[in-house]
């Protein structure tokens, strides 16, 4: 596979972004192509790993070996599309020509995507009849039915760290405080210390307080686990905005990019207003990271889910416009959102996926999470206009699952980003979901927009598609990796979407694997047709659409209904059902309880 020539075509690209800065003038411009050159490195490292891995590969780890190739040159596209998006609202010609540089690049990563699915494909039907994740779990027992399953990057000292209930007094490696009783009192000044490129977990506890500053865990800080006092008591903040001159992606208060990052007891946020326009709170780019009780709270862009695998359990998270956004594999589970007052005129939108690649194997998917009102909503409920999320890149793709959804989500649910846009390439479904807002007999009918069975749900709860019991049960966070409710009521009045080209497009190859049998399905008469050319995204100034995120104003604003609690978690009461599901695993709570377990939402135990 060409690894090499793609990585060269990225450092060229590289050198060139480096010389047109000394030529930009435009300020803006000038900052997207500093972006460029920390995005193309991001972009070279995954493509290193991916030729490391690729040259080691092992036929009994298959299933293992291919995700982790499937992510990471998802990643490396990722970022390539990331510095692009930094051009926007730029004058001059560094957008096109960085455009330029890139392209082939781009083709040749998205190809080795492809090359490496097609692989996946083979060995499937190879293997056909067989769960696709049998040569993992032949000889090992799941998670909580006996035995305790660790991944291989788990080291001796997690292991007994691991052991210990959060009631219990642990060691943490270094403790920050503000008010002098740790051995740091910013933050950053604990990062400087940090070993680089551990194999071992570092614990840093944060102790009470309020945190001004900018940080970013690096992507050589794996296996960092912070842990607060509670999301309302240990809190890190900013202010930075894209209307203040700042970069989107420059904007997080915090930035993760070290694998196996875990999170607990901490919030983030980003004070800038919804008139500051993009400002993010958290910015994470780290595979396998976690996030345990957390709070993420801003307005416009508030958690960019950037790339890799991510987890977020428990979690509220706030915000006004495309507030969940981003081109990560990343599931939400017990999660809140609420939406917040947005600014006059505006309306508000929950998600903002964005898959360019429609091999990407990633994707937001909302659990047993509520999506409600902030309490500041309440004064213009009713005034503005809220909706679940819209097509930010054309291949878009959000799962909302077994949810409360409240009355402030219009009755379409879904809005369009320009025109007509990637509506036949996006990839939304709504399944078992509950509340006020949760019908969808007036929803969009874009052909995008998925009405399915069970069977075709299931690929995306935690185990399917994160590969979660891999690597979430050895932190003792608890997850559900099936479903959480009894299946729906049998209704023979629905009508199935048929399984078009691009479903099983991640999984499969061109021709595809067979996809799971499901009930008698049939196009939809309502379906739009195919998108023009001229309908494709433009450009959009930031006051109507992102920069180097999901799109600015023109953006919307929330209605509200009263705060809800996530839905209850009943078991699965047919065998079908939990077939479908896989057993709700793991990590409920295994016996032993491990160390991050067991604490209140404000982080007491």
């Amino acid at each position: 596979m060409s690894f090499q020539v793609t990585i060269k075509k990225i450092k060229e690209a590289i050198g060139n972004s480096t010389f047109m800065q000394k030529l930009e003038k435009d300020p803006r411009a000038k900052m997207a192509l500093e972006n460029c050159e920390m995005l193309a490195l991001q972009a070279v490292n995954d493509l290193n790993r991916t030729h490391l891995k690729f040259e080691s590969f092992e036929f009994n780890d298959l299933s293992h070996w291919i995700a982790d190739l499937k992510i990471w040159l998802s990643g490396a596209i990722t970022y390539q599309e990331t510095c692009l998006d930094g051009f926007e609202d730029t004058t001059g010609e560094a957008g096109e020509k960085m455009k330029k540089a890139l392209n082939v690049s781009m083709q040749l990563t998205s190809n080795a995507l492809s090359m490496i699915t097609e692989i996946s494909d083979v060995f499937t039907s190879l293997n056909a009849g067989s769960n696709r994740r049998r040569l993992l779990f032949d000889d090992t027992p799941v998670l909580g039915h006996g035995i305790e399953l660790l991944p291989d990057w788990i080291d001796v000292g997690r292991r007994r760290l691991l052991a210990v209930n959060m009631s219990n007094e642990i060691k943490p490696d270094v403790v920050v405080a503000k008010d002098g009783s740790g051995k740091y009192k910013f933050i950053n000044d604990a990062l400087k210390h940090i070993p680089e490129h551990r194999n071992q977990t570092y614990v840093l506890y944060i102790k009470e307080g309020v945190y001004n500053e900018k940080v970013e865990i690096l992507s050589t800080m794996s296996n960092l686990v912070i842990i607060g006092d509670g999301p309302t008591k240990t809190r890190i903040t900013g202010n930075q905005s894209f209307k203040d001159g700042i970069p989107t992606y420059q904007t997080s208060t915090v930035a993760i990019m070290g694998d196996y990052f875990v999170a607990k007891d901490i919030g983030f946020e980003n004070t800038a207003g919804p008139d500051k326009h993009q400002a993010l709170a958290l910015r994470v780019a780290a595979d396998k990271s976690i996030f345990y009780n957390c709070h993420v709270d801003g307005y416009q862009d508030t958690l960019c889910a950037h790339t890799y695998r991510q987890f977020y359990r428990d979690c509220t998270i706030r915000g006004t416009i495309d507030f969940v956004f981003g081109d990560a594999a990343a599931v939400f589970q017990n999660c809140t959102l609420a939406v917040r007052k947005p600014m006059k005129e505006q309306h508000c939108i929950v998600t903002a996926q964005g898959r360019t690649d429609a091999r990407q194997p990633t994707g937001l998917v909302f659990q047993n999470c509520s999506i409600v009102a902030d309490e500041s909503y309440n004064e213009v409920k009713g005034e503005v206009k809220t909706y679940l999320g819209r097509p930010w890149k054309q291949y878009s793709r959000t799962i909302i699952m077994e949810s409360n959804i409240d009355d402030l989500i219009q009755p379409e649910g879904w809005l369009e980003w320009n025109k007509t846009f990637a509506f036949e390439t996006l990839f939304y479904t709504e399944f078992n979901n509950k509340g006020s807002g949760s019908s969808k007999t007036d929803r969009v009918r874009w052909s995008g927009v998925k009405e399915l069975p069970i069977e075709r749900v299931q690929r995306f709860t935690t185990s399917s598609f994160i590969d979660a019991d891999l690597w979430i049960p050895s932190t003792g966070v608890p997850y559900t990796s099936g479903f959480f409710l009894s299946p729906p009521q049998s209704d023979s009045s629905i009508v199935y979407s048929p399984v078009d080209d691009q479903e099983y497009k991640d999984i499969a190859s061109e021709d595809g694997v067979a996809a799971p049998a499901e009930s008698p399905t049939e196009s939809s008469a309502d379906a739009p047709s195919t998108e023009s050319a001229a309908d494709a995204p433009e450009s959009k100034s930031s006051e109507e659409s992102p920069s180097e995120s999901p799109a600015e104003s023109q953006s919307q604003s929330p209605a509200e209904s009263p705060s809800t609690s996530p839905p209850e978690s009943p078991a699965a009461d047919t065998d079908e059902y939990m077939a479908t599901a896989q057993a709700p695993s793991s990590a409920e709570s295994p016996s032993g309880q491990i160390w991050l377990q067991g604490s209140g939402s404000d982080g007491s135990s």
